[in-house]
């Protein structure tokens, strides 16, 4: 771990570890769309990943590593980040200075991993004990329904869409400046700088929709 004291490479774990997390995020939402266009295709696809050996136990121990590595090195580069700042501004003007975003990174970024916890919570636990605690007979038809009854609440619904437009704000400005973190600059930064900001919006309003929609279509 010796490699991680420096500045930069610190940074550029943190931006690695958060384009991982962004390849996963799109994962997600692929996954949870079809439940708008088809229910029968995302029961199998939740079956496929919740069965699968590869997905179960290796590729998601990965993600809650790397989840985890991601926002302890952000709490790590923020503390660094304050304690090298000996000299304070005489004047701050907000945005003319900095994005919302870029200035409250730490504060997304805490609840964005709160929510993390409550999904888990609300999700993974559940399975878990499905699978392995209770020991219920495989039915590959339960997915569907089970997400319907998580949106059957409208506090929940608003809190989940709430907390995606937290996720937003944090991809807005931390998945472009992940690629800067690693030195990307050339001919394509300017057409990968739009498609980071599509994404930003593009991923977590689609995540809201599909929760309002399941909501409404209970």
């Amino acid at each position: 771990m010796a490699i991680l004291t420096s500045s930069i490479a610190r940074k550029v774990a943190m931006a690695l570890s958060g384009l991982f997390l962004v390849i996963f995020l799109a994962q997600h939402f692929i996954i949870n769309f079809t439940s708008v266009l088809d229910p029968e295709t995302f029961n199998s696809l939740s079956h496929f990943m919740g069965h699968n050996f590869v997905v179960q136990f290796i590729a998601q121990p990965i993600l809650i590593i790397g989840v985890i590595f991601h926002f302890v090195m952000g709490i790590i580069l923020e503390i660094r980040n304050r304690s090298a700042r000996q000299i304070s501004y005489k004047s701050y003007k907000g945005n003319k200075n900095s994005s919302w975003a870029s200035r409250n990174m730490i504060i997304s970024g805490a609840v964005i991993l709160a929510f993390l916890g409550l999904h888990f919570y609300d999700f993974w636990f559940p399975e878990i004990v499905h699978k392995y605690v209770e020991s219920h007979p495989v039915d590959e038809t339960r997915y569907y329904t089970e997400l319907l009854q998580k949106f059957e609440s409208p506090v929940r619904t608003g809190l989940y869409s709430l907390s995606f437009v937290l996720l937003a704000l944090h991809l807005w400005h931390g998945f472009s400046s992940s690629f800067q973190s690693m030195g990307w600059n050339n001919k394509y930064s300017k057409a990968l700088q739009g498609f980071t900001k599509f994404y930003a919006i593009f991923i977590p309003l689609g995540f809201i929709f599909i929760a309002i929609y399941l909501h409404l279509n209970q």
